[in-house]
């Protein structure tokens, strides 16, 4: 029977995109709400189907590729992270987006920071690791993660060591590249992988300030962790969007926040030293501190700049 025109145009659609529509991984993750219920009791959180999307790169042997994870932020993925992932695969690197906003039915945490958590975030980041881990197309000893404010929170504490040692003890990141991530910790205990960490923030962020950044990667590096920053000058929380700054109404200003976090996870409200383990706990800890109304927008010269700096980290830590 001859094929209708309709059905034509779809197979050469499918021929000529197929590659990069990417593929659909589900796997098995859960719901923790902190890095204390990680770190105490992961084996009785509730399990939750995670998916993410893996592409790869055109013109080159689906081989053993190195591979780059990325975590969006609290209004999930925009147009800036896929551009990002996109200038991995024309490097040579196969990529992989995490969706655990939508796995979850979740749009958007600004303004409450509880639907989906930096730990359930990270549980889900490991997963995805150990999923991909015999597909022979990737080399997972190779495989970096980087992720955006909140996600930039997942790429950087998923290289806290106990974490990491509660999920997944022999499958971890070569590389964390943490974009503009929450800091705002004061770590009883500072204790990071030996895999190479580096922050971009930007000097006028009051979402998450760079200050508290600067701190605690003075504080990895006493430690011996492979740490760096840098701060990119005039720049507010998403520097590297293409749209102009503005004022987001519901997201925290968090420059005026600083919670101590024990060894077990637990992040203390900063009174009573009440650990922020449930939902109400952390609302109350965080208006103890945080004002509404942090701008964010991009700036040219600095959305250059990481994006060069993004390109070249990769290629020194994944293609060795």
């Amino acid at each position: 029977m001859q094929k209708s025109f309709f059905t034509v145009f779809l197979i050469c659609i499918v021929a000529a995109y197929g590659q990069n529509d990417g593929e659909r991984i589900d796997y098995n993750s859960a719901n923790p709400f902190s890095f204390y219920h990680v770190i105490t009791d992961l084996d009785h959180q509730i399990p939750q189907k995670v998916y993410g999307i893996l592409r790869f790169p055109e013109g080159v042997m689906l081989k053993n590729l190195p591979l780059v994870v990325g975590v969006a932020g609290s209004m999930a993925w925009g147009s800036h992270h896929f551009e990002y992932m996109e200038m991995y695969r024309k490097q040579g690197f196969a990529t992989f987006e995490l969706k655990s906003f939508a796995s979850r039915n979740v749009s958007s945490t600004v303004g409450s920071q509880i639907e989906v958590t930096t730990a359930m975030m990270i549980l889900d980041a490991y997963r995805a690791l150990e999923a991909l881990a015999t597909d022979e197309r990737l080399d997972i000893r190779q495989a970096a993660i980087t992720g955006w404010s909140l996600g930039g929170g997942v790429a950087l504490y998923s290289a806290w060591q106990p974490l990491k040692d509660a999920i997944s003890p022999n499958v971890g990141f070569a590389a964390h590249l943490a974009i503009y991530p929450p800091c705002i910790i004061d770590m009883d205990l500072v204790d990071f992988t030996d895999a190479p960490i580096h922050i971009l923030a930007g000097e006028l962020d009051d979402w998450v300030p760079a200050d508290a950044c600067i701190d605690l990667v003075g504080e990895m590096q006493a430690s011996g962790a492979d740490a760096d920053i840098t701060v990119y000058p005039n720049a507010h929380h998403s520097f590297d969007r293409r749209t102009a700054p503005r004022k987001s109404i519901d997201g925290y200003v968090l420059t005026d926040c600083m919670f101590r976090m024990r060894d077990d996870g637990a992040i203390l409200m900063n009174f009573l030293d009440i650990p922020m383990i449930t939902p109400l706990r952390q609302k109350v800890g965080l208006a103890s501190c945080a004002g509404r109304g942090p701008t964010y927008g991009g700036n040219p010269i600095a959305r250059k700049a990481a994006f060069e700096f993004a390109s070249g980290f990769m290629v020194k830590h994944l293609l060795k």
